[in-house]
């Protein structure tokens, strides 16, 4: 049974302090790009665009810290709504490992960068507000695992996605052996894995690894475009208790029922003193729709 506060909530209470974080303009040649989304329906949408075209998005070491410094900056800020993962290299969201700069590397250089490169999944997955992955092109070996770390997906039919790690003589390291057992099932997850199977977006769908594939667009953005239509639905929502029913999920999946139930009673508790919950309550009397400002 679980009997202490699970230390995400210990620090996504809803007096948790603003950062006031804004978009910026990102350094020359940067393969990490935040911004803001603007406007009244896109207000609270954070998109981080993966632009590391040479290499096709690989996570190589200047990747996965700016990655890693960007989500340090974002995650204590409650203006952050909703944080979309897009590409800016066309036909691909994220191409693994790079294979070329692990080859320069001592076995214990790699062991310290796959060490790290979990770590930075379990960031994305830790991260308090829900994360999309827009996959517009091939999520192939670790760019899989930056996917699932993500709390939702979405593809476009043509995308091509798998964790391909044992054609290339290792095993999936940034979560995959986990995170994809618990998405499909722990018998699919061992076919895809042992095969190294690539699979399309439609496919993809049908075994729950992704939650929509659409058609993809001329401009190769129908993924993005979809994902930012889910975005649109969650922002209007109250975001501590959307934050606090991830917490629920996320914690409730790792022990046994009981437990997860008292995790949800915590979760829950934490709502009650909030100025949404009230607010939330005066809007269905007043038959309006609810102003919700995370507090």
């Amino acid at each position: 049974m679980l009997r202490t506060l699970p230390r995400a909530l210990r620090s996504l209470g809803p007096r948790a302090p603003a950062r006031g974080w804004a978009s910026r303009d990102a350094a020359p040649g940067a393969e990490i790009q935040v911004s803001a989304l603007r406007g009244d329906r896109d207000a609270g949408i954070v998109e981080i665009l993966m632009n590391r075209p040479k290499a096709r998005n690989a996570l190589g070491k200047v990747f996965v810290s700016e990655l890693s410094d960007a989500l340090d900056e974002l995650r204590l800020d409650r203006s952050v709504r909703v944080l979309v993962f897009k590409s800016g290299v066309q036909g691909v969201f994220c191409a693994g490992a790079d294979l070329k700069e692990r080859a320069q590397m001592s076995e214990a250089e790699v062991a310290a960068f796959v060490h790290r490169l979990r770590a930075l999944m379990n960031q994305i997955a830790a991260f308090p507000a829900p994360t999309i992955a827009a996959i517009d092109g091939f999520a192939l070996g670790g760019g899989l695992e930056l996917a699932l770390a993500c709390d939702l997906r979405v593809a476009a039919s043509s995308a091509i996605v798998g964790l391909i790690e044992t054609t290339r003589g290792l095993l999936p390291g940034a979560g995959g052996t986990q995170r994809l057992p618990r998405c499909v099932g722990v018998s699919l997850a061992k076919e895809l894995i042992f095969t190294g199977r690539r699979i399309g977006g439609e496919e993809a769908k049908g075994i729950g690894l992704v939650n929509y594939a659409v058609p993809q667009n001329q401009e190769g953005t129908a993924a993005y475009q979809r994902s930012l239509e889910l975005a649109r639905e969650i922002v209007p929502q109250a975001p501590i208790a959307v934050r606090m029913g991830k917490v629920a999920i996320d914690k409730g999946m790792e022990v046994d029922i009981a437990s997860g139930m008292a995790i949800e009673g915590m979760c829950y508790a934490q709502n009650i003193p909030t100025r949404d919950r009230l607010e939330g309550m005066a809007a269905f009397r007043e038959k309006r729709p609810p102003r919700f400002v995370g507090e």
